[in-house]
């Protein structure tokens, strides 16, 4: 996940007129294909990496591209205007729950009964060019795409060392239920060591939000298990 520095959310929902501008669209899985390479150089220019990372950051931004794409459900959405300001991706969270493999002590009951019903979907980047003029076009992207899929909980993972990343996910409306410990990847020199990963989710539905009820939905009939 790679917000652009310092970006902060605009408490009312107002955008610049710049930002008026900006369009929507979602791309399918061929499109989002063909623009692989446009939307890594995105990554690159909105990554924080030190000078003569940026080669790697780019390639790894590729793998996790491409292996994304090939989920069930995957989804992809752009704001653009003369050239690409920012874009969201995810897929739906199975049902088995595998995404919250790793899960430190017991998942939330209301996140796993969402999970299990079918009501969660997972978004794996977020990218908005730090020069863009729409201070909330991260939020905005997040919340379009969500919506779009009928999703009642938004779910990512984040880098328990990135508390900048981490704080602008918060600063949204996302929510921190726990951590996950993830194998390294193996090309690391240190394969052993797991990656910690904080579990955050985004509740979009009606009723109070809490981290025990962070959907805000438990008492619903449609987040209950199925029988």
């Amino acid at each position: 996940m790679t917000p652009p520095p310092g970006q902060q959310p605009h408490g009312d929902g107002n955008t610049s007129s710049t930002a008026d501008a900006l369009r929507l669209r979602r791309l399918n899985r061929w499109q989002a294909e063909t623009l692989k390479e446009d939307l890594a150089d995105l990554y690159v220019e909105c990554s924080r990496a030190r000078p003569g990372e940026g080669y790697r950051g780019r390639e790894a931004f590729l793998r996790r591209f491409t292996g994304a794409v090939r989920r069930p459900g995957f989804a992809l959405l752009i704001a653009e205007s003369t050239a690409f300001a920012g874009c969201v991706y995810g897929f739906p969270v199975r049902r088995e729950g595998t995404w919250w493999r790793g899960f430190d002590g017991p998942l939330p009951r209301s996140v796993e009964q969402l999970t299990a019903s079918g009501h969660v979907f997972a978004i794996t980047e977020t990218l908005v060019h730090p020069h863009t003029d729409d201070k909330d076009l991260a939020r905005r992207l997040q919340r379009r795409l969500l919506a779009d899929h009928h999703a009642s909980l938004g779910a990512t993972l984040v880098d328990q060392a990135d508390s900048a990343v981490c704080d602008a996910f918060m600063s949204w409306g996302w929510q921190d239920i726990g951590l996950v410990r993830r194998p390294s990847d193996q090309r690391s020199l240190r394969p052993s060591d797991p990656v910690v990963l904080r579990a955050l989710v985004l509740p979009l539905g009606l009723g109070p939000r809490t981290v025990a009820h962070p959907d805000g939905l438990a008492h619903e009939n449609r987040t209950q298990r199925p029988g």
